[in-house]
């Protein structure tokens, strides 16, 4: 199992792909497969047959997995993307911004 730089809840931008530059916000994780999912990014057309009688078939629209390596995390004060680095305070590990003179914590 390995681990993924960003959690649920988190914001970020998509580094590359064919919606590069969108922001987001992560609605699920999935570090078995290093996968993330991000709210209205890499939507894909889904065809759902009908489960039960009288429940509505067709194609929606849903959001698709993608690669955490390919997401990065936004500073919430700074509000650039950003590497994660990682802080020992009061014996809890912080995540941190990496640019000049930011240093936010993350939540």
């Amino acid at each position: 199992m390995s681990k993924v730089h960003v959690k649920t809840g988190d914001t970020v931008v998509v580094i590359n792909g064919k919606d590069r530059g969108a922001r987001g916000k992560v609605m699920a994780v999935s570090p078995a497969e290093g996968k993330v999912i991000v709210e209205k990014v890499n939507v894909v057309k889904k065809h759902v047959k009908p489960r039960k009688m009288g429940e509505q078939g067709g194609i929606i629209e849903a959001e698709a997995a993608l690669y955490a390596c390919k997401v990065q995390l936004v500073c919430p004060k700074c509000g650039r993307p950003t590497r994660v680095g990682h802080v020992v305070e009061n014996g809890k590990k912080m995540r941190v911004c990496k640019k000049d003179g930011c240093g936010a914590h993350f939540e």
